[in-house]
């Protein structure tokens, strides 16, 4: 799949997948909810507009109000690729996303997850 058709997907698609990913394991919506905003710097409420509108997913991560600067010690694979090694910033910015969900279906605990 190329980046721009990640990019051109909507928000309101992706986000119930992630929480149901993360549901299906046993972890809560708000769990999602804690990363995506130590991630981006969204307040939880903009996370709940943004999946009840059109945002794109590659609009929600372009105007993260702060994206957390401990999301570069996020190391791993995803989908095949490591994200550490990923060129293109706005994709790297989307699978830190993939590789915290990740990591918070597989049972890691939020402090890990978060870097603390």
């Amino acid at each position: 799949m190329k980046h721009e058709k990640v990019y051109a997907m909507s928000f309101s698609k992706i986000y119930p997948l992630l929480v149901a990913k993360a549901e299906k394991k046993g972890r809560t919506k708000d769990e999602v909810d804690e990363i995506i905003c130590w991630l981006t710097g969204y307040k939880t409420e903009y996370i709940q507009k943004a999946a009840d509108t059109s945002v794109t997913y590659g609009d929600f991560f372009k105007n993260a109000p702060r994206l957390n600067p401990n999301r570069k010690l996020i190391k791993g694979v995803v989908c095949k690729v490591r994200v550490e090694d990923i060129q293109e910033p706005l994709m790297q910015e989307i699978r830190y996303l993939d590789k915290l969900i990740d990591e918070l279906a597989k049972g890691k605990a939020m402090d890990k997850i978060l870097r603390k």
